[in-house]
């Protein structure tokens, strides 16, 4: 990889400019999902004194969510204000899925083929390879429970370009309404999990995208912010040390019973809405002084921060499968403790595990993808279609 490139920081109303620091803040967040789901399985969330810190680092999910509303979000908010043309919907939608499915597709067969805990029938199955697990009860298997997240996403996914189609008259000088349009719909969200939304026994829908508006928002507005410059947002991105005491008041408020109860009770309507905006404000003040002020990150933008950033999605969809293999092979009972050395080692076998998850489906599935669409090009130029060329941009490859 080009180092000088790496150095490169991303200038006002640059919708495709690779932010290097990103990359590193989605490894540690990668890591902060494995760091809780170890702590739940070695019993560490039942801790008096930092129980509640290790049970709440599942918040790391809003950093992944606030991430995807951010790189995705940016063309959009750049088309707005005439800064290059926002991606065709069907090659968005092929790009997504060369980018989660493959791999994913691999972890599911391999877990529900051979974990044992994990086995189940043909619902099960279909759930699981459809990612529709949020929908359809039971069907959160071992191995796979963190997936309700990638459900989550996934979904995002599919509705971000009709959310573009909504805002699609907020353009040039409207397209200063857009940020109070979005922010509004963010506040407007908090209150679904307040709704009597009929939803299937074991299912409850505060785990369905509605319910994490505020977390995608939160990426969305920084994109709508990066493509200006001189707002008061920015201002205060530049305040790193702020920021992050910001980030820091936000995530140790979610530790409270402000934003829940101990454990996996469902936390009442209130509790469940305090922790979404707790979850917004922390992603949000993580986030902007990498998106708005650029700052040189030497940690999130080193090599080895980079390299974990790439392999992040491997990490993500591999580490519980990894940490259910962990106990037996050390003879290790689950929740009684070991939290560290279960911690250790399965960071260490979920990273190989990702780096060859990485080069062995997620990058030669995205290559694939890439020397599709230029043969379709191809053929589209010599037949005399007219196309677009499509910039690809590290940042676009690896998001």
């Amino acid at each position: 990889m080009d180092t000088n490139h790496l150095r490169q920081t991303a200038p006002v109303g640059d919708p495709r400019a690779f932010v290097p620091a990103l990359d590193g803040m989605r490894g540690f967040a990668a890591l902060g999902v494995l760091v809780t789901h170890v702590a739940f399985q070695t019993g560490a969330v039942g801790d008096p004194v930092v129980g509640r810190i290790w049970g709440r680092f599942d918040l790391a999910v809003a950093v992944f969510f606030a991430l995807s509303g951010f790189l995705l979000w940016r063309p959009h908010a750049g088309a707005a204000r005439g800064l290059g043309a926002p991606p065709r919907t069907v090659k968005y939608w092929i790009s997504r899925a060369a980018r989660i499915l493959p791999a994913y597709w691999v972890a599911v067969v391999l877990v529900l083929a051979f974990l044992p805990a994990a086995g189940g029938g043909w619902q099960v199955w279909t759930a699981n390879l459809a990612l529709i697990q949020v929908f359809v009860p039971l069907t959160l298997t071992e191995g796979l429970t963190q997936m309700w997240s990638l459900s989550v996403e996934v979904a995002f996914y599919l509705v971000l370009p009709i959310i573009a189609l909504t805002l699609v008259r907020l353009r040039g000088a409207a397209a200063r309404f857009r940020v109070p349009v979005l922010l509004t719909v963010a506040l407007v969200s908090l209150v679904w999990a307040f709704l009597p939304v009929p939803s299937p026994a074991g299912i409850h829908h505060d785990n369905w995208l509605p319910g994490y508006i505020p977390w995608f928002a939160a990426g969305m507005l920084l994109a709508e912010l990066a493509m200006v410059g001189g707002t008061w947002v920015h201002r205060l991105a530049e305040r790193r040390v702020l920021m992050a005491a910001i980030a820091l008041v936000a995530f140790g408020l979610s530790t409270t019973w402000l934003a829940g109860p101990e454990g996996l009770v469902r936390p009442e309507p209130w509790q469940y809405a305090t922790k979404i905006a707790l979850g917004a404000v922390m992603g949000f003040a993580l986030l902007a002084p990498l998106a708005l002020a650029h700052h040189r990150h030497r940690i999130l933008a080193s090599p080895l921060s980079l390299a974990v950033g790439r392999w992040s999605y491997g990490v993500f969809i591999w580490h519980l499968p990894v940490l259910t293999i962990v106990f037996p092979m050390f003879g290790i009972t689950p929740f009684s403790g070991n939290f560290w050395f279960v911690l250790a080692v399965t960071t260490v076998l979920s990273i190989a595990v990702a780096s060859a998850s990485y080069a062995l489906v997620e990058d030669p599935a995205r290559r694939a993808v890439h020397r599709w669409e230029r043969r379709r090009h191809i053929g589209e130029r010599d037949s005399g279609s007219a196309v677009t060329p499509t910039q690809t941009t590290p940042i676009s490859a690896n998001s």
